[in-house]
Formats: structure tokens, C-alpha cells, sequence
């Protein structure tokens, strides 16, 4: 089992890692936000550990931004905040437990372990988000800013793929693979026509654009704006 703990104190970080490495489990660690959200997101890990109180990317917003990715994987917060209200809204951000600064190894293991015994979703989260950009999957609906957008298929496949990537570049090659099911290069525009086309509906009304070229890489849409 693979776990990775997001904690900028480096004495609580080296302590939880020595012990869950004893118990048996492989452990990587981030000590700030940003870090931990690219971390989070490429590992394949089975359970995460993170602090809510963390530089450059809070462990509130690095939760709400791995859930709204579709990152189904369990976490724990531990963190000195232990108010109710924070409990709560930890929770609510897409935390599955919460474990409150000073604690005993021995209540962390437990709780890790019982994180793993719970069954993982078998189904994809059914709403997306990025920047003020919403995909309801099921509904087969995108609001930006609030405001409903009429995707053609093919458009709101492009675009669910972006969303489901973002943060990172990605290729002409990558979409036109997973969008379009080539494994070949049809030596067409057809990825820039349609990204043309997506950018106008997305941007309709003066809006910023949301994805962005990467010169000669691909396409980006940042998690924040």
C-alpha cells in the first residue's frame, strides 16, 4: 500500500512516515500545497495525509481541487485546527477523516487502516470543476460562471478531457488519442479547429480564456486562475 503525506513540519513529517514505513506501508511525502497537489495526483496512491495549514497551496483548497479533478483517493486530514467548525468544513471540502494535533501513532495507523478496508468508488465523481468552470457529467451540462454553454459532443468531450487534466500540458497527440481514438496523426487541424471553436463558446461575453497554448507542447488549464 502506497501513501503519501503532505505536511510542511518537518519533525511531524519524518514521525508519521517512520511509522507507517515501519508498519509495512510504501510512504512519500511534500512538505508545502503545491507540491502535494501534483504529488497527489500522479502517484497512485491508496490514502492521503495532509495538513490543512500549508505554504503556497492550503490543504482546503489542494482537497477541493483533487475532488473536483475526480481524484477519488481517501484522505485524512491532521492539522491543530479543532474547532467543529472546522472539522466540518474539512469534511465537507472532501476529507473522509479528521485527526486533530497532538495524536498518537497508534490512532493514525487505525484510522489509515480503516480508510483502506472501505471499498473505493467504483464510479466516476459526477461533477467537475476548475476555475468557474462546472461539468455536470451526468447531465451532460458545462455552466462557466453560472452561465450554461451548448457543447457539441465531440466539444464536451474535449473539454471534460482538459478539465480532468488540469494543471498539467496536454498534447495534440494525447487528445487526439483519447477524444478522437487515433492512434495515428490524421496531419489535420482538426484538434486546433475544435479548440478554436470551444475557446468561442467559452469565452463568449469578454470571459478570460481558460485554455491556454503551450507553444509547441499543447494545452493547459490551470486550477486557478
Amino acid at each position: 500500500m502506497k501513501i503519501a503525506i503532505i505536511e510542511d513540519d518537518a519533525e511531524t513529517r519524518s514521525y508519521v512516515s517512520n511509522g507507517l514505513k515501519e508498519a509495512g506501508f510504501m510512504v512519500d511525502s511534500a512538505d508545502d500545497g503545491y507540491t502535494g497537489l501534483l504529488l497527489a495526483k500522479d502517484g497512485g496512491y491508496d490514502v492521503l495525509i495532509i495538513d490543512r495549514m500549508l505554504p503556497h497551496l492550503d490543504g482546503l483548497t489542494l482537497v477541493k481541487l483533487l475532488r473536483g479533478s475526480g481524484c477519488t483517493v481517501p484522505v485524512l486530514f491532521l492539522t491543530t485546527m479543532c474547532g467543529i467548525d472546522d472539522r466540518v468544513e474539512g469534511l465537507n471540502a472532501g476529507a473522509d477523516d479528521y485527526l486533530v494535533k497532538p495524536f498518537a501513532f497508534s490512532e493514525l495507523a487505525a484510522r489509515v487502516n480503516a480508510l483502506l478496508r472501505r471499498p473505493r468508488a467504483t464510479v466516476e465523481l459526477n461533477l467537475l470543476q476548475v476555475q468557474d468552470l462546472e461539468i455536470d457529467l451526468l447531465k451532460r451540462l458545462v455552466k462557466r460562471n453560472g452561465q450554461v454553454m451548448e457543447l457539441q459532443p465531440t466539444e464536451f468531450r474535449l473539454l471534460e478531457y482538459l478539465v480532468r487534466h488540469a494543471g498539467q500540458v496536454v498534447t495534440r497527440t494525447m487528445l487526439l488519442e483519447h477524444v478522437w481514438d487515433f492512434h495515428f496523426d490524421p496531419k489535420t487541424n482538426m484538434v486546433e479547429t475544435h479548440i478554436s471553436r470551444l475557446r468561442s463558446k467559452l469565452n463568449a461575453g469578454g470571459k478570460p480564456d481558460l485554455i491556454l497554448t503551450v507553444r509547441g507542447a499543447g494545452y493547459i488549464i490551470h486550477e486557478t486562475g
